[in-house]
């Protein structure tokens, strides 16, 4: 490892947090992962141990920074998953309760109860979001009815919530803080000011005194502390949600540039305000020399689909991605495990399989989920492509896409070019520019410059075989989505 100074970024995900060492020319010298855990007690809950995400933290850079190299590193950039929250007692630091993950849907009846109440626009026009239960402010009205119903703790300041980013940030020390654009997921800031809405906090009976103080990308963050074997006192230079994160790290800001990450759910994200579309969300994407919006699709369930299949038959996704025939047969397989995201925001959606016959075999069902995982995504861009226009190349990223038959059918589901990132952990490498960024050891134009190999697929279907791929796959979400449409609309 040459001489020079080093970017420790961390991306605390879903399944994994994995870490990264980067020298001063972007070029990434060392990296690990710690695996994380989650639970399901109950049909439609999804849990995580705050305490568990935290100690695979330090894990995960313990395995990836030599103690020789340590001292070395000038800047630490973080990257978290988004929606999750966190109940914590101020004094003592214990969570209260579980981490609420995003793809709980605990909250199911309470967001139909704030549709029919007419609440919808209010949230949709001041968070750029619309009601759905995978979003914090309905977790977070959720923890504080269980653990202070009252309220009299949260008002008097003794309780913290948060985000992830915030829970592994007050680990460090320090005031309760996050970061703008991780709080700008959680339903309860203006979209337009950045600040903490009093008109959600109080539809959602959420105390202002509970919540982080609201800073930009850039900081000011607490620094490290207890991270061994990096030096307590480094400065945490950046933090960004993990969506956000991988769009920095494709130099994101550039005109045109789409990009969908595919992890346990997907993230389709491209720059840009995107109006009052009712497909898609806004998002503060970062702040670091001023605000940058992003409108964003979300889909639930694209890595989870795959791996709930190979889970069912006892094998791996890839013996299951071999099996799969080449070309998509009459199975449909809609992944509405929590309901559907974008751009049907259902929670109501059934998963389902149809086109079932006495000759379906588990190649089948592999090719079918294949097909879901790219349809899905295509929705999205579909969606995203009516807001800031043609979207000629996609850019992918996330563990998912080491499957090249999975980008293939992505480019032939969409008739478009799909560029696959060399780079795998690009959230984390995303933190990595950014915190290096601030710490001033390169400049955007350096970014915009650095070489990030990228793989191309190209269409090798026709415009006829991709519609009527087309018209099935809406088809069988139709069925999916055959509850009445008084309890579906989200929009």
């Amino acid at each position: 490892m040459a001489d020079g100074p080093l970017v420790l970024a961390v991306d605390q995900g879903t399944s994994s947090t994995k870490a990264l060492l980067v020298d001063a020319a972007g070029k990434v010298v060392a990296r690990a992962v710690a695996p994380v855990t989650e639970r399901q007690p109950r049909p439609g809950w999804v849990e995580q141990d705050a305490d568990e995400l935290w100690h695979s933290v330090r894990a995960a850079v313990t395995s990836c920074v030599e103690p020789a190299v340590a001292h070395r590193i000038e800047a630490v950039g973080l990257s978290t998953q988004r929606e999750s929250l966190v109940l914590w007692d101020r004094r003592t630091g214990e969570p209260l309760g579980p981490l609420l993950s995003w793809q709980d849907q605990r909250t199911n009846d309470a967001c139909r109860d704030l549709t029919a109440s007419g609440s919808g626009p209010l949230v949709r026009s001041a968070s750029g979001m619309p009601l759905d239960p995978m979003f914090s402010a309905l977790k977070a009205r959720w923890l504080l009815d269980i653990h202070d119903p009252e309220r009299r703790r949260a008002k008097a300041g003794e309780l913290c919530l948060g985000t992830v980013d915030s829970w592994l940030l007050s680990r460090f020390g320090g005031e309760h803080v996050t970061e703008v654009g991780n709080a700008s997921r959680t339903q309860l800031l203006n979209i337009d000011t950045r600040q903490w809405d009093e008109r959600l906090l109080d539809l959602f009976g959420v105390p202002a005194a509970v919540l982080p103080r609201v800073v930009g990308s850039g900081g000011d963050f607490p620094a490290v502390r207890d991270l061994w074997p990096v030096p307590d006192g480094v400065p945490v230079r950046a933090v960004l949600g993990d969506s956000h994160a991988a769009m920095f790290a494709h130099a994101g800001w550039r005109p045109g540039v789409v990009k969908a990450t595919y992890g346990t759910g997907s993230s389709v994200m491209a720059v840009g305000d995107g109006g009052d579309s009712p497909q898609l969300c806004r998002s503060v994407a970062w702040d670091i020399d001023g605000p940058v919006h992003a409108v964003e699709g979300n889909i639930r369930a694209t890595g989870r689909t795959l791996s709930w299949l190979a889970e069912l038959f006892g094998t791996d996704v890839q013996t299951l991605l071999d099996e799969a025939p080449p070309a998509s047969g009459p199975v449909q397989f809609v992944p509405a495990f929590g309901g559907l995201g974008a751009p049907w925001w259902d929670p109501d959606a059934t998963a389902m399989l149809s086109g079932l016959t006495l000759g379906t075999r588990r190649g089948d069902l592999a090719a079918a989920a294949l097909h879901a995982v790219a349809h899905q995504v295509d929705d999205v861009v579909t969606a995203v492509e009516s807001t800031v226009g043609e979207v000629r190349l996609l850019l992918c990223d996330g563990g998912l896409t080491r499957s090249g038959r999975l980008m293939q059918t992505q480019a032939d589901v969409g008739g478009r070019l799909v560029g696959r990132s060399a780079e795998q952990d690009l959230s984390c490498l995303g933190a990595a520019d950014a915190a290096g960024l601030v710490a001033g050891l390169w400049t955007r134009a350096d970014l915009e410059g650095r070489v990030r190999p990228v793989d191309e697929y190209h269409p090798a279907t026709d415009r006829a075989v991709r519609a009527a791929q087309r018209a099935r796959w809406h088809t069988a979400i139709d069925r999916a989505r055959s509850a009445p449409a008084t309890a579906r609309s989200r929009a």
